[in-house]
């Protein structure tokens, strides 16, 4: 893909961004999200009523009278982005999709004054992009996105998830997206989303989710280049039969907006 043909994808998914900031959010958009809580914020000295919870006890036995620590809601969040680029997930409409979504979310992020990072994988990390703020970050990850090259075609989502849970201690906002043509993840999803706020955006493509019956099929695998042929006389077979508890799935013909604005309309 040339130069001149990515930014001109660039610009129209920073346009689409602005549909899905204005669509989607609308104003309230650290609502949709679990932030980090509360962080803290000063000490005084304690009052009649106050949380025992919240004594400093070294403080107090430092100063003789007791203290409490005092908290303020953290509004800053973090959100990481977790692309499956393997080439199950590669074809020119998914990587299409993928893009859209990507830049929107890194873009509405910036919008909100968020840091953003990402984290492209196949069954390795291809390349890691830490936090950062700013509207020139957030592009250079749709474009990192775009001209990337892989080193592998497979896909290992649990092996992202486990070197993501290792290294990411912040609580975050996470998006894995991904076809999720792949098993042995859901413990890790489980681990990851009980320390973070884990949403899974599976990529489908109704077209080919079907093989109808009554037929011969000589199919192939694009990771690993397997041929496989499927004698189908009897019924319809589902080749993508992923169940994605608590994300949503958007399809390659699809309205990704409004899907996404369902999605979190449900989860307000």
């Amino acid at each position: 893909m040339d130069k001149k043909k990515i930014l001109k994808e660039i610009r129209e998914i920073e346009l689409s961004s602005n549909i899905l900031a204005n669509e989607v959010f609308a104003g309230e958009y650290h609502s949709f999200f679990k932030g980090n809580g509360m962080e803290f914020s000063d000490i005084r000295r304690y009052s009649m009523g106050d949380d025992v919870k919240k004594i400093d006890w070294k403080v107090s036995a430092r100063q003789r009278k007791t203290y409490v620590k005092e908290f303020v809601e953290e509004r800053e969040l973090s959100m990481y982005i977790l692309v499956d680029v393997s080439a199950s997930n590669s074809f020119p409409k998914q990587k299409l999709l993928v893009a859209k979504l990507l830049g929107s979310l890194a873009l509405t992020a910036n919008k909100n004054n968020d840091r953003v990072g990402a984290l492209l994988f196949t069954d390795r990390v291809e390349e890691f992009i830490p936090l950062k703020k700013g509207r020139k970050h957030s592009l250079s990850i749709l474009e990192k996105y775009l001209l990337h090259r892989c080193e592998s075609r497979s896909t290992d989502i649990r092996e992202v998830l486990n070197f993501f849970y290792k290294v990411v201690k912040r609580r975050s906002i996470v998006f894995l997206i991904s076809d999720f043509m792949d098993e042995g993840y859901e413990r890790s999803m489980k681990l990851v989303g009980r320390k973070h706020d884990l949403i899974p955006i599976r990529i489908s493509n109704s077209r080919r989710a079907k093989l109808p019956k009554g037929a011969l099929f000589s199919l192939v695998d694009s990771e690993t280049g397997e041929e496989l042929l499927i004698e189908n006389l009897k019924r319809d077979i589902n080749i993508e039969e992923a169940d994605i508890r608590g994300g949503l799935t958007i399809d390659v013909e699809g309205d990704y907006v409004r899907e996404l604005s369902k999605f979190f309309r449900m989860r307000r």
